[in-house]
């Protein structure tokens, strides 16, 4: 068997590692760096910065080498062949490429995404978080246009480094995905911590030096010497021609079944191409879950509980449902403070929260919500609880080491054990 894989984030490098673990010869075409946006110009760079007092390039690109150099050594398996070159889709089961065509049984696209931009006068005179990555000094005022995951980590990144932080949200609250309890604590800390955040602000224009927007029927001015525009990502649909084919997509995404084939059979998309949750580790997933199916292997992938992590000071994290996605569902909540932790407090790390939602019949975990330090490390217990159908009740008869972070999570579950009587 013959697979073709393009692009080489984690949805298609991963992918390919496993398929060649198989024994298939895997054809890997990539026309950028390996490791994708994730690796290059996303969730690593950013979290080197994050480990910084200042911003430090030098340090942040030997990351990104020392993980590049890994994932190139992956690459050298014997039965895969490595094409640096732009994909031309041929046929449902051929692709050129650095002007070869290659034949395969099966082709998974895994080109990833791109940022996105306001269509509003002046958007030219911001920069995306690729470029943000890339200064070289703090500016004095920074204003983040987007109050989402990205716009959050550099505004708590930048705040660090000692700029003037302004986050611009259209909507409502911050993280508008996430559990509005968590979102508003995270707002409060981010406040505490000197960054102004002005929700339901639609910004109308950009010009030299400064953003343009309103609230309500009042218009305000917010002066700026780097405006960043972090008003999320959209599919890179336009390097591949999906029409010659007849795969069906929309500028959401390339559409895709359970198993991520598309409308072409033996054709298949995963990761941010396809417009879902644009996570690395959900590319990862549904590479594996496209791999399986084109071997005729079932998994228990489980894509309702995805653990997801804002890498800000405090960090925030998730896995299952919010309370807001409960409706109609009778729950029961149990909610636990860092202060009241032995670790926590003596760690100087006290700012932080937990709440854990169980279904009040079945005493079923079904969401839980971390604001705190090493946040986005003590979801994954509650991910686990969750994906196995755990209860509240056994999973407080479970012994958690003290004194650790992890009894802030034992303290929710309980909590939520006793609501439920």
């Amino acid at each position: 068997m013959r697979i073709i894989i393009i692009g080489a984030g984690p949805g298609g490098y991963e992918t390919a590692a496993e398929a060649a673990s198989r024994g298939i010869e895997t054809i890997l075409i990539s026309e950028g760096p390996l490791g994708g946006t994730c690796l290059n110009e996303g969730c690593i760079p950013t979290k080197a910065l994050c480990a910084m007092d200042a911003p430090d390039q030098e340090r942040k690109e030997a990351v990104i080498s020392q993980l590049q150099a890994g994932i190139a050594q992956l690459m050298r398996h014997k039965l895969i062949t490595l094409v640096d070159g732009r994909a031309k889709l041929i046929s449902p089961r051929s692709v050129e490429a650095a002007g070869t065509v290659y034949e395969a049984d099966a082709i998974i696209i895994a080109t990833g995404s791109m940022s996105a931009s306001l269509p509003i006068p002046g958007a030219e005179l911001a920069i995306d978080s690729s470029a943000m990555l890339n200064l070289t000094t703090v500016p004095g005022r920074l204003c983040v246009i987007g109050g989402g995951v990205i716009g959050l980590e550099f505004a708590s990144i930048y705040r660090k480094f000692g700029s003037s932080v302004t986050v611009l949200e259209f909507c409502p609250g911050i993280l508008p995905r996430f559990d509005t309890d968590l979102a508003k604590r995270l707002k409060a800390s981010l406040v505490k911590r000197g960054i102004t955040i002005e929700t339901s602000a639609r910004v109308t224009s950009i010009t030299e030096g400064k953003v343009h927007w309103t609230k309500g029927d009042k218009e305000f001015d917010t002066e700026a010497d780097c405006i960043l525009m972090a008003v999320g990502r959209r599919p890179n649909l336009a390097s591949l021609d999906l029409d010659s084919l007849g795969i069906a997509h929309s500028p959401r995404g390339i559409a895709v079944d359970a198993n991520m084939q598309t409308n072409v059979p033996g054709v298949y998309a995963v990761g941010d191409i396809t417009g879902g949750m644009m996570l690395a580790h959900v590319a990862s997933a549904q590479g594996r879950r496209a791999l399986n199916h084109i071997c005729g292997t079932p998994d228990g992938i489980d894509f309702s509980v995805v653990p997801a992590a804002v890498f800000t000071v405090p960090e925030a994290a998730c896995a299952g449902k919010t309370e807001e996605e409960c409706e109609g569902i009778e729950i029961v909540t149990g909610k636990a403070n860092y202060r009241a932790n032995g670790k926590a407090v003596a760690s100087g790390e006290a700012d932080g929260w937990c709440k854990i939602i169980a279904e009040k019949a079945s005493g079923r975990i079904i969401g839980a919500h971390i604001l705190g330090a090493h946040a986005s490390d003590l979801i994954h217990e509650a991910a686990v609880l969750i994906a196995l159908g755990a209860t509240a009740r056994q999973a407080c008869d479970i012994i958690h080491a003290h004194p650790t972070l992890s009894e802030v999570l034992y303290a929710a579950l309980a909590g939520c054990a006793k609501a439920i009587g």
